[in-house]
């Protein structure tokens, strides 16, 4: 079995959960992590996929969204690709390919919305198969830091995918 885990992140703070969320993986599999820009669009060497991003307005970014995170709020960096266009553009799987997608969002106020659901919902109508839970963390304000234990939870959300892409 072979994981991978495309991220989206502006601030840097989603990165940070992805990194929490590969390194639980690699315990169990080789595991290879990319943000959108440079993710691969073809995953037929990969039995687990991983997504993750920020939630904008409430769902996955937009080139807009993103570029309003950087001009207005400071965020140091804007992928060119989020996970919305990563998406888009990804091969649907040739066999059987388990994924699970995550977002972060800011921990007050809490708005309705998800990233993840939106990914995941993505993901399954690209056929993929999509059983494990989509799962938030929390970061205070649009720069973080994320909220204390979001990593250690970033790691048990890994662990808890695992089964489902054991049963593959």
């Amino acid at each position: 079995m072979r994981a991978i885990v495309v991220f989206e992140s502006l601030w840097g703070n989603t990165e940070k959960v992805a990194q929490a969320i590969a390194h639980e993986l690699a315990l169990s599999m080789p595991v290879d992590v990319f943000d959108t820009d440079a993710a691969p669009r073809m995953l037929d060497d990969y039995d687990l996929v991983v997504v993750g991003g920020p939630t904008h307005a409430f769902s996955m970014s937009r080139p807009a969204t993103r570029e309003a995170g950087v001009q207005s709020n400071g965020a140091p960096h804007a992928p060119e690709h989020g996970i919305r266009e990563w998406l888009d553009e990804l091969a649907p799987p040739s066999r059987t390919m388990i994924a699970a997608a995550f977002d972060t969002r800011v921990e007050s106020p809490r708005l309705p919305g998800s990233a993840a659901k939106a990914a995941r919902n993505e993901l399954r109508s690209r056929g993929f198969v999509v059983d494990a839970q989509a799962m938030s963390f929390r970061v205070h304000g649009y720069g973080g830091p994320l909220v204390d234990g979001e990593l250690e939870r970033a790691a048990g959300w890994a662990r808890a995918i695992l089964p489902h892409a054991v049963i593959a």
